[in-house]
């Protein structure tokens, strides 16, 4: 008798874990079904929202951040001055392939400006960088350029509207 027990408590535990398998297989499979039907009753405009939000993330998923490239000092201070140049930009120009972002010099310096992009440059290297002092030093350029799709990048992390 003694015998019969660990024999029986190993059928128990080989059917508990058949069980359990076809549990989660069961589970999936509904979860899939539910998003299908979920797509299927997408209105129209619900349908475009998910075509862009699509466009976007194969976008971004081309385009990422290194967020390990800066240690956790760095990275706030870069966030702090990202937030800084996104505040006091005077102009946006739109480009073909990126954006031009203009700064009064006494707003926002060349140290600083060539600080940000020493530190962009590590986290996003797809980035092309173009600092220009022009019309006398009286207006301080940054040009942020890259491979085709950059632009919705750089829409969505420097808040850039669509024009």
């Amino acid at each position: 008798m003694g015998r019969a027990k660990p024999h029986g408590g190993k059928i128990m535990t080989g059917q508990k874990e058949r069980n359990g398998r076809k549990q989660r297989a069961a589970i999936a499979w509904l979860a899939v079904l539910l998003s299908s039907v979920a797509m299927v009753q997408a209105s129209p405009q619900e349908t475009r929202t998910r075509e862009q939000e699509k466009q976007v993330l194969t976008t971004q998923n081309k385009f990422y951040c290194n967020i390990k490239a800066l240690n956790p000092a760095q990275r706030a201070d870069h966030k702090q001055l990202t937030d800084k140049l996104i505040a006091v930009r005077k102009e946006i120009v739109e480009m073909n392939n990126g954006y031009e972002f203009q700064f009064n010099p006494s707003n926002v310096s060349v140290a600083e400006l060539a600080r940000w992009v020493v530190a962009e440059g590590k986290c996003c290297p797809f980035f092309d960088f173009h600092i220009d002092l022009e019309r006398e030093g009286s207006l301080l350029c940054l040009r942020l350029t890259g491979d085709d799709g950059i632009k919705a990048f750089i829409r969505t992390e420097f808040q850039v509207a669509k024009k």
